[in-house]
């Protein structure tokens, strides 16, 4: 099975990767920019589905899409993210949004990992898990500077690793910030996942520090309401034929907060420099850690 050193080690490569992206991304011409960020979110605004509604999530699980939410699917998702500074995401499926006064995201995903044991959630200790996650932040601090990013200083749990065994559903949150971020300036990865025969399926919610507590029900909600098809539930898989993951539950949460982590510190510095790119693009879209957005009155629009 693949180590957590080994996954904070991919993770942070990974990030630092994508910084080189964002760079050729920011040296294209503001006009160009705006013009593709309004385009993109046009076309969320024509592709989303409102609740209530059942929303196939690929070949792999169905959604049932509560009232009040509205479902934007591929390509305009995407589109929409690579328009926020964000690299293109296969594993993308689409992401939820609120009403006109939420403002939060959650994005969808599915990662063919393959299945993944859970008995080491059993006895996992959380407090050693925060330990590895922090040496590894620390780690990637000094390609931060060297890149002349600021540090990132790992806060806490927002809601520790929690796993339930009977219908295989996985939350987890950790807040991290940079040197004079206020917490409430902070924002969040609530990350709810579902493991299924060949992988698992996130629903990551993104909202700001202050709003976690008012939030994070609908990530639970939407979480709830994810079924996977028959013959894709966890409970389907075959030993004799079926792929099994190279790590588990454990490793699984330290390497991707690893990712979630060190990408960070890039999307505050695009953010920074890019704020006043993004609103005056006039779309009734504010970028919080290049993610979020708050969908305006259409009147706004």
């Amino acid at each position: 099975m693949m180590n957590l050193s080994t996954l904070l080690r991919g993770a942070c490569g990974l990030a630092f990767a994508l910084a080189a992206l964002l760079a050729q991304a920011q040296s294209e011409p503001d006009a160009a920019r705006k013009a593709e960020f309004k385009a993109a979110v046009e076309a969320v605004n024509s592709a989303s589905v409102s609740g209530p509604s059942e929303v196939k999530l690929g070949d792999q699980a169905m959604l049932k899409l509560p009232a009040g939410m509205a479902w934007v699917p591929q390509p305009a998702a995407g589109r929409l993210m690579q328009a926020m500074g964000n690299s293109r995401d296969p594993q993308l499926l689409g992401f939820v949004r609120g009403g006109t006064d939420a403002d939060w995201l959650v994005l969808a995903r599915f990662e063919a990992s393959g299945y993944i044991k859970d008995d080491d959630a059993k006895d996992w200790n959380v407090d050693e898990l925060f330990k590895s996650l922090k040496e590894g932040t620390e780690e990637g601090n000094k390609q931060r500077r060297e890149m002349g990013y600021p540090p990132l200083e790992i806060v806490g749990w927002v809601q520790k690793p929690s796993y339930d065994a009977a219908s295989h559903r996985l939350v987890w949150s950790m807040a991290a910030k940079s040197p004079g971020e206020s917490d409430a300036d902070q924002s969040i990865n609530y990350n709810t996942y579902a493991l299924g025969r060949d992988g698992y399926m996130t629903l990551d919610l993104i909202t700001a520090r202050a709003s976690i507590e008012r939030d994070k029900p609908a990530a639970h909600t939407l979480l709830s309401a994810l079924e996977f098809n028959s013959g894709k539930r966890y409970e389907d898989f075959n030993s004799s034929t079926d792929k099994m993951a190279e790590y588990g539950l454990a490793a699984l949460v330290a390497g991707v907060a690893a990712k979630k982590l060190g990408l960070i510190a890039v999307v505050l510095a695009f953010a920074a420099k890019f704020a006043k790119v993004l609103l005056l693009a006039g779309a009734g879209v504010i970028a919080v850690v290049a993610k979020v957005f708050k969908r305006k009155s259409s009147a706004e629009t």
